[in-house]
Parts: C-alpha cells; sequence; structure tokens
C-alpha cells in the first residue's frame, strides 16, 4: 500500500502546487504525456490541460487545498483514495469527492477519473 499512498501524496501535492511553473513540472513528472483527467465538471487531456484545470479549481477556492480523506485503497495499477478541499487555515470541507487513478508500468498516472459527493451550494 505504501507505492499507493505516495502516489496519492504526490498527486495531492500538485493539486495543492500555487507556483504555476513549479506545477507545470510536477503534472510532467506525475502524469504520462497523454493522460487523462475527468470528472463531472472536466473531461481534459496530456500536461497542458490537466494543469489548467488545476489551476482553474485553484482560482475558484482561492487559500483553500486539497487533502486526504479516508484510506488509500488499491490492486494492480488502480488507486482509490478520497480528498476534500478545505481552507488552508484549517475548518470545514466545502468540497469531498474521491479519484481513481490508473498509473502505467513505470509508476506514472495516465487516467484519473474523479467523482464528486459534496459540492458547495450557490448562494
Amino acid at each position: 500500500m505504501n507505492t499507493y499512498t505516495d502516489l496519492v501524496d504526490r498527486y495531492l501535492a500538485v493539486w495543492n502546487e500555487a507556483d504555476g511553473d513549479a506545477r507545470t513540472a510536477a503534472v510532467g513528472d506525475l502524469f504520462t504525456p497523454d493522460a487523462t483527467y475527468t470528472d463531472p465538471l472536466a473531461e481534459v487531456r496530456g500536461h497542458e490541460q490537466i494543469s489548467a484545470v488545476i489551476a482553474g479549481v485553484q482560482q475558484t477556492f482561492p487559500g483553500h487545498v486539497l487533502r486526504p480523506h479516508g484510506p488509500v485503497d488499491g490492486h494492480h495499477d488502480v488507486i482509490r483514495f478520497g480528498w476534500e478541499l478545505v481552507p488552508a487555515a484549517g475548518g470545514e470541507p466545502i468540497v469531498i469527492g474521491f479519484d481513481v487513478a490508473v498509473r502505467d508500468a513505470e509508476g506514472r498516472v495516465c487516467a484519473v477519473h474523479g467523482f464528486l459527493d459534496k459540492v458547495p451550494t450557490p448562494a
């Protein structure tokens, strides 16, 4: 399980990286060049589009970070994990979801399938 947890830690760190250049480099290290990311709000492919989705979430929810939510589970090259979007200073999550990531033989993420369990309601 340790390799699964390590991958999830790296994945969440990419989502929390505020510096655009550092985030782009981290996406390139973690994801295969043709990786896909799909959730109810996005369907993208490749480093540039994945980086743009992450930047969009950061712009929509400034001052928030992703942190693990629940256990990390996996088998073969498939990893399932929960996450929550919380204020960086602490507090209750405003978004909760889980992702299923698929990695290639070299351990890089080639696909992510995201699901949202809790989303903010419009004011």
